[in-house]
């Protein structure tokens, strides 16, 4: 491996505060570009001019403002397609959230709530067949989402903390929003009767839950019933897994602030 002396470096480092790029450095003084990205590392930690640790603060951990409205709808989306991981060759956990690519809008709308949680943290979109996971990295994952555990969460006790609970009271929309948006939906259903002797069909509108999980179902109707809407359960075979609102004045207020996925 060719060495460089110490003249080299020390008219790569003046090219470059002269305003040469790394690549022009490289090519006038015939180094590879990478070397003369080590070099100027090296000067500007020598120098102390190095960024400090990405060190963002957590509303549990140091009292940093939460945007709690932002946090409602996203702990929604969370308990319903999203999950938190931690890979052993990443420093920190990741939250990924789970969204069809015909529903473009919720994918925005999944970003925007993170970058309001997580101010200080990137956000990424990562591909998949048919979808896109909405991906963040914060060591404060576990504080934010206690509900996280090993196992399906249909499988374990989920349970809100007396804080998570204080801000879904405060904000009964955006948390319903989110579990909408994440395991709902809106469809158009339809009935005959006979009338007049005379059978005729009949359409009507409303809003499906499907969760697997008794804990968060229960989560989503308490949140119902706070907000005044009328709500039942109808069963997918034997299975209670769905939690139905089909009364006029219900899916009209539903509509009204919720609406169809976009």
């Amino acid at each position: 491996m060719q060495m460089h002396g110490t003249e080299v470096r020390k008219r790569a480092i003046d090219l470059i505060r002269s305003g040469a790029s790394n690549a022009e450095t490289a090519r006038r003084l015939g180094v590879p570009i990478g070397t003369v990205g080590y070099w100027l590392h090296m000067d500007r930690s020598k120098r102390g001019e190095c960024p400090g640790r990405h060190d963002p603060k957590c509303p549990r951990c140091d009292g940093r403002e939460l945007d709690e409205a932002a946090y409602s709808y996203l702990l929604g989306l969370y308990l319903g397609d999203g999950h938190i991981i931690q890979y052993s060759q990443h420093r920190v956990p990741s939250l990924m959230i789970t969204c069809g690519d015909v529903w473009p809008g919720l994918m925005d709308a999944c970003e925007d709530a993170m970058h309001a949680v997580f101010p200080d943290n990137s956000v990424c979109r990562v591909k998949r067949t048919g979808c896109q996971n909405v991906k963040i990295y914060s060591k404060h994952l576990w504080c934010m989402f206690p509900q996280h555990g090993p196992g399906k969460k249909h499988e374990r006790k989920i349970a809100l903390k007396p804080w998570q609970q204080r801000i879904v009271d405060a904000h009964p929309w955006e948390f319903i929003r989110g579990l909408v948006h994440s395991d709902g939906c809106r469809i158009t259903n339809w009935a005959a009767r006979v009338v007049a002797g005379e059978r005729k069909r009949y359409e009507y509108t409303r809003y499906l839950f499907t969760n697997k999980s008794d804990d968060i179902r229960q989560l989503y109707t308490d949140t119902l019933d706070k907000v005044g809407v009328d709500w039942k359960m109808t069963r997918r075979g034997t299975d209670p897994f769905n939690i139905s609102v089909a009364r006029r004045d219900s899916v009209a207020l539903m509509d009204l602030i919720i609406g169809p996925k976009y």
